[in-house]
């Protein structure tokens, strides 16, 4: 719910901070006081249009800050994280603009976009005037409502991700279909491809395995020749296997006389001398490495250029050429079993595309029930609201295939009437401003349990009526705010005495005119404010009591 308004240096308002409670509260004073001020003020802070008339005569910007207290389970959250925003306790909105008319945005102290903090406002808060019925208005809204009355928000879910599902088959089926088409113009071509590629049968590493054994190659003869002296020096009659060895047995003969420190000498020539034997066996088998006649020079530029003429011919990187083969292979495949795997793709299209029918028709059939029923209880709720020959209707219209869609098949309109014998239409086109208002406030009352936004807004819904209807206005308001958070701006005596919590907008100051807003508390201030509102300015012992009882309705 909207939990405080922070409003500085808009219009009248020099500064001034709202704190909200729960329930019904109900903003009233006279005509020109700037309550509508508080509106755009709020309206400021959810994104909608800024404007540089807005910044109060003097001041280099104005600010407006609206902070939330939501549950871990309001959708808005989804939002925020979609966009890496930081998450707290309380969520508050904040918009700045100069008197240039340029504007930032805040989330949680976080720059953002205004068509974000407009988003999120809009998850937050609706505002519902005699022009701003947002959601009746905007006909994209309506199978979102339909469909949580109807509680079909999971089931839908399930037709998103059938309907994703049948999109890929559908994709996957007409890709091979175009390249089933591709490969056949180009069917000599792949067969001759496949079968090079299969001669060749490169390896992956291949390239690079070569390009080390060539190097090695050309310094073939300098490397055996440095093998061959590095043997001699070692093995040779004079080598320098044989001096240790003569070493070795000079000092052996007097081991037992020269004690320990002959003993170390041995012990490390005899060491030394089995290094040599591993040298020489290290020697032997660079020999073999090097002597090996499968390997030519010549026939590994040969194979490394076959390999990277297939490269070329690719377009690839050698590696690559193992990946190219394997394509084309399938390519070639698809040509010659091309029904078949045709075949088995459009079953799956077609499976895939009758369980979204299947679903999908299951949620026509619920839609049009909750339809029936929706119509039934707002049709209820009309008369009361001075509404008695007006008639609201839910169009569900199953659309051509072609239109069809991941919510499902149908289009859903809200349509009204005002008038018996009149045709259907748009709330827009055929209802007034008041009119619109109640349309929707008796909406909102029938769908109040399952509607996911946390605060409303009324701006004057009771314009134009007064008594019995004005009470049923009231009544409503409620009723809708057992289960939102409403705040209304009200000229209507008999809705501000059903308020749960009730503030008064005036404006102050002589030479300087600001717009201040009061907390009335108690009864008594109550009871004065309703009295002032049924007899004017000389509020009268009459005008008191009526506003009791008022009070005692409303209680």
């Amino acid at each position: 719910m909207l939990k405080a308004l922070h409003i500085k240096n808009v219009v009248l308002i020099e500064q001034l901070s709202l704190s909200l409670e729960g329930g019904l509260c109900a903003l009233t004073g006279e005509t020109g006081a700037g309550k509508s001020i508080l509106l755009d003020s709020l309206g400021l802070a959810l994104g909608q249009r800024s404007d540089a008339g807005l910044v109060r005569k003097g001041a280099e910007k104005a600010s407006v800050s609206a902070a939330f207290d939501l549950p871990d389970s309001h959708p808005v959250y989804n939002i925020i994280k979609a966009h890496d925003l930081v998450l707290d306790e309380t969520l508050i909105l904040r918009r700045v603009v100069g008197k240039d008319g340029r504007s930032r945005a805040f989330v949680n102290d976080q720059p953002v976009s205004v068509s974000l903090l407009k988003e999120i406002g809009a998850a937050l808060v609706e505002i519902h005037g005699q022009f701003e019925t947002q959601g009746l208005l905007n006909p994209k809204t309506h199978r979102l409502l339909l469909d949580s009355y109807a509680g079909l928000q999971n089931t839908v879910q399930r037709l998103e991700a059938l309907w994703q599902s049948w999109a890929l088959t559908r994709k996957e089926l007409k890709e091979a279909q175009t390249q089933a088409i591709k490969n056949r113009q180009e069917e000599d071509y792949l067969r001759q491809s496949v079968e090079d590629l299969e001669a060749l049968d490169p390896q992956e590493g291949e390239e690079k395995n070569l390009a080390d054994l060539r190097e090695r190659l050309k310094h073939r003869e300098s490397v055996v020749q440095a093998l061959y002296a590095s043997r001699e020096a070692v093995f040779s009659e004079d080598g320098a296997e044989a001096t240790l060895h003569q070493a070795y047995r000079v000092l052996d003969r007097i081991a037992d006389k020269g004690g320990s420190a002959i003993e170390s000498v041995i012990n490390a020539l005899d060491r030394a001398l089995a290094e040599l034997q591993e040298a020489g066996a290290e020697i032997d088998s660079a020999f073999a490495d090097m002597e090996e006649g499968e390997h030519s020079l010549e026939a590994i530029d040969d194979r490394l250029h076959a390999l990277r003429t297939q490269a070329r011919k690719h377009n690839c990187t050698v590696d690559d050429l193992v990946g190219v083969k394997e394509t084309l292979s399938e390519q070639l495949a698809l040509i010659d079993n091309e029904e078949g795997v045709l075949s088995d793709l459009a079953q799956k299209c077609d499976a895939a595309r009758k369980t979204y029918i299947t679903l999908a028709q299951e949620i026509h059939k619920e839609r049009k029930k909750a339809a029936e029923k929706l119509d039934e209880k707002v049709g209820e709720e009309l008369p009361p609201l001075k509404l008695e020959k007006a008639r609201f209707m839910t169009e569900v219209q199953e659309k051509p295939e072609l239109n069809w869609g991941a919510q499902g098949l149908d289009d859903v309109r809200f349509l009204v009437t005002t008038n018996p014998g009149a045709d259907p239409g748009p709330l827009n086109k055929i209802a007034s401003g008041g009119e619109m208002s109640r349309f929707m406030l008796a909406l909102k009352v029938v769908i109040a349990e399952n509607d996911t936004a946390g605060s409303y807004v009324f701006d004057e819904v009771d314009s134009g009526i007064g008594g019995a209807t004005a009470d049923a206005v009231g009544e409503r308001l409620s009723r809708l705010a057992k289960h939102h958070h409403i705040l209304v701006v009200t000229h209507s005596p008999q809705v501000a005495a059903r308020a749960d919590h009730h503030w008064i907008v005036k404006k102050d100051g002589a030479k300087e005119v600001r717009t201040n807003i009061t907390t009335l508390e108690d009864y008594e201030s109550r009871r004065e404010e309703i009295a002032r509102m049924l007899s004017g300015a000389d509020v009268t012992q009459e005008a008191r009591a009526a506003a009791e009882k008022l009070l005692e309705t409303g209680t």
